[in-house]
């Protein structure tokens, strides 16, 4: 058995790829055995990669990300563009622009369907 960490979406569709071709080995075979720590790295990787999708409405899943992967407001300003602006999408004032989603999609990797979710703006 070769087995190593998933440390990247690389590693994780090499590994998607051993399970294929593993699927519907009997429990307690060495193929067994195999398939059952792929699938625990897997699983491993994915809640530590995407662990925003589990979280609520579009800024929650930003908050998640930027936790996540250790960007502060300054790097959401870099996307947007203005301070004042990170500020009013954070607080809930202004709802996220195609344009942000695009960025947010194309540079920090988030699926662009859990931004285009509707959710509450806060009233002045």
């Amino acid at each position: 058995m070769n087995v190593k960490p998933i440390t990247s979406d690389d590693d994780h569709k090499a590994a998607l790829v051993q399970i294929e071709a593993l699927w519907g080995a009997r429990s307690g075979t060495p193929d067994g055995d195999h398939l059952d720590v792929l699938i625990a790295l897997i699983e491993a990787y994915e809640s530590r990669r995407w662990s925003f999708v589990r979280i609520g409405d579009p800024v929650d899943i930003i908050r998640s990300h930027m936790d996540a992967n250790g960007y502060g407001r300054a790097d959401l300003t870099r996307l947007f563009g203005s301070n004042s602006r990170v500020t009013e999408i954070l607080n809930r004032k202004r709802p996220l622009t195609l344009a942000m989603i695009q960025k947010l999609n194309r540079d920090w990797g988030i699926p662009a369907d859990l931004l285009v979710q509707p959710y509450e703006i806060a009233v002045a």
